[in-house]
C-alpha cells in the first residue's frame, strides 16, 4: 500500500520534501539533462534560458466548472493589481479541457464576476490578443507541437497502458519563490517522485503539461498562484527547462481559511463571488477586504480605494501565513463604502434592488430623502428594502413580535389617541413640532419620552427600530402617519 506523501515545508532555510510514490516502475534512465551523464546543478526558478519580455505578463487560469471561489478571486485581484501596479498585461486564460464538468453558465458566471469586481483582462476570451487561443480546448495544435518536441529530445516516453511519462532530470530542485523564499524539492528518488504522465492513453493531456505549456506560449513573467500548487511548482520548472524555455517567477499565495481554521467550502456564506452580489455587497468593499487577506499594504489605512492599493501593491506584501476569512470585517467595510457613496450612487445602486422588491418608490427625488434618512441602517443593499417599504405604501406590515412587545403593553394605545390629536393640530409638520409635540404629551401624561416614542415608531413603521423617529413622521406625512396612527 502506498505511504501518504509527506507535507510540504516551504522557508527562507532550505527543506527537503519528499512526493507520493510511483503508480508505476520507473524504466531505465537512458536521458538526462546533464552532458555525459554527470550530475545536473539544482534547478531553481531563476531565469535559465533566453529572455523573456521585460514587460510583466500574469494570468488567471480558472476551470469553467461552477462559480468562481472568493479564493480564485483573490488570486485573480492579485494578479490583476500586480500587472496594473508595474503597468504589465494581465491575461485570462480558460483551462476548459474537462469537458464532462465545463458548462457555459460557470463559464458566463467567471466572466460577469471578473468584471462586477472590476478586474478588466488585456488579453483572454472577448477580448483577444496575440497569443490565443485563450481556451485550452482550442491549443490542441500547440500542445502536440510542444510534445513532439519533447518525444524528439528523450524527455518522455511511452509507458505500461499507453500514457506518456516526462522523464524528471534526477537532482535537487530550488524553487526561489517570491512569497514562500528559497524551497528545495528532493527529485532524485524515482521511488518517492516518479515521472509524470503528461498525456493520457486516450491522448488528452495532463494539467502539468498544458498549464508550462501555456505560459511558455503566451509569455508569462509571473505566476501568483495558490500555494497549493507550490508541489507542482518543481515540475513545472523541470518542464520549461526540457522544452528550452525561461520558465516565470514563481509566488504561492496563502490559503484562506475559516476562523476555526478549516478551508472554505462551497457551503460557507461568502465564498462566492455571486454570493456578494446577491447579499447587496458593493464591488469596491469586497476588492478592498480581498485585498487585505494576505496582503498588507504597510500602513494603518483599511479602507482604500483600488487606485490606492494598485499603487501600494506590491508582491512583497503578500504574506506567507494563512488569511483567516472574517465575513463580518467584509460587512463593515461594505456599510463604510454604502456611507461614502454621493447621493446619486447610493440611489443609482439602490434602485435595480428595489425593482427587484416590488417597491414602487417613484422616482429619484422621492427616494433620495428616504436614502439620506436610513442611510446610516443599511449594511448592504440587500437590506435597502426593509428600511424603505414603509415609505412608499399606504399601510406597512407590522411586525408580529413588534407589536405584541410594545402597542399591546398596558397604556401603549391610550397615549397614542392624544398624541394622534396632538399631531392634527400642528400647523407645521416639520420633525421639530413632531418632537416638541410628544415631549409635551409625555409631560403631561408624566411619564418619559420614550414610552410615546415607542408606540409612535411601531404604528407608523412596524417595526422597533429605525432611523430618527420625527424626521421619519416627517418624511411620511400627516396624512399616512394620522391614518396608521388610527
Amino acid at each position: 500500500m502506498f505511504s501518504p506523501p509527506q507535507a510540504l515545508h516551504h522557508s527562507p532555510t532550505t527543506h527537503n520534501i519528499r512526493a507520493p510514490p510511483p503508480p508505476l516502475p520507473h524504466p531505465p534512465t537512458t536521458h538526462l539533462f546533464s552532458k555525459n551523464n554527470t550530475v545536473a546543478k539544482p534547478l531553481t526558478g531563476a531565469r535559465l534560458v533566453g529572455s523573456m519580455s521585460d514587460q510583466i505578463r500574469v494570468r488567471f487560469a480558472p476551470s469553467p466548472t461552477g462559480y468562481l471561489h472568493v479564493g480564485g478571486a483573490r488570486t485573480a485581484l492579485f494578479n490583476w493589481l500586480y500587472a496594473r501596479h508595474t503597468g504589465g498585461k494581465f491575461i485570462l486564460r480558460i483551462e476548459d479541457t474537462d469537458a464532462a464538468r465545463n458548462t457555459p453558465e460557470a463559464m458566463r458566471a467567471i466572466f460577469d464576476s471578473l468584471r462586477w469586481l472590476g478586474l478588466d483582462w488585456d488579453e483572454g476570451p472577448e477580448v483577444g490578443g496575440d497569443h490565443g487561443p485563450y481556451f485550452q480546448s482550442q491549443r490542441e495544435a500547440i500542445y502536440l507541437r510542444c510534445f513532439q518536441q519533447l518525444q524528439a529530445s528523450g524527455h518522455v516516453y511511452e509507458a505500461e497502458g499507453g500514457a506518456w511519462r516526462f522523464r524528471f532530470e534526477r537532482t535537487p530542485v530550488i524553487v526561489d519563490d517570491l512569497v514562500c523564499g528559497s524551497v528545495r524539492v528532493d527529485m532524485s528518488d524515482p521511488a518517492t517522485n516518479p515521472d509524470i504522465v503528461i498525456r493520457r492513453p486516450d491522448g488528452s493531456w495532463i494539467f502539468h503539461f498544458v498549464n508550462v505549456v501555456d505560459d511558455l506560449e503566451m509569455r508569462i513573467t509571473h505566476v501568483l498562484r495558490g500555494d497549493d500548487h507550490l508541489a507542482n511548482t518543481p515540475k513545472h520548472l523541470q518542464l520549461f527547462r526540457a522544452l528550452g524555455a525561461e520558465p516565470p517567477r514563481y509566488g504561492h499565495i496563502p490559503l484562506i481559511l475559516n476562523a476555526d481554521g478549516s478551508k472554505m467550502s462551497k457551503r460557507d456564506n461568502g465564498s462566492a463571488v455571486e454570493w456578494y452580489k446577491e447579499h447587496g455587497f458593493l464591488p469596491q468593499a469586497v476588492c478592498n477586504f480581498l485585498c487585505l487577506l494576505g496582503w498588507n499594504s504597510k500602513t494603518d489605512q483599511e479602507l482604500m480605494t483600488m487606485p490606492e492599493v494598485t499603487a501600494l501593491f506590491d508582491v512583497k506584501g503578500i504574506n506567507r501565513k494563512a488569511a483567516v476569512f472574517d465575513l463580518p470585517k467584509c460587512e463593515w467595510m461594505n456599510q463604510q463604502y454604502i456611507l461614502r457613496l454621493t447621493p446619486d450612487a447610493l440611489a443609482a445602486a439602490v434602485e435595480p434592488v428595489l425593482v427587484k422588491a416590488g417597491i414602487a418608490f417613484g422616482n429619484r427625488d422621492t427616494l433620495a430623502p428616504v436614502l439620506a434618512l436610513v442611510r446610516e441602517r443599511i449594511k448592504n443593499l440587500a437590506d435597502a428594502p426593509n428600511w424603505v417599504d414603509y415609505f412608499f405604501t399606504h399601510e406597512c406590515v407590522m411586525d408580529a413580535e413588534a407589536v405584541e412587545k410594545v402597542l399591546r403593553k398596558p397604556g401603549a394605545l391610550d397615549r397614542l389617541r392624544p398624541l394622534r390629536e396632538a399631531y392634527a393640530a400642528l400647523p407645521e409638520w416639520t420633525a421639530t413640532e413632531l418632537e416638541t409635540a410628544l415631549k409635551t404629551q409625555a409631560t403631561i401624561a408624566a411619564v418619559k419620552a420614550g414610552e410615546f416614542v415607542h408606540p409612535a415608531r411601531v404604528a407608523a413603521t412596524g417595526r422597533t427600530i429605525g432611523a430618527s423617529l420625527y424626521h421619519t413622521l416627517e418624511l411620511l406625512g400627516r396624512a399616512r402617519v394620522l391614518a396608521r396612527f388610527d
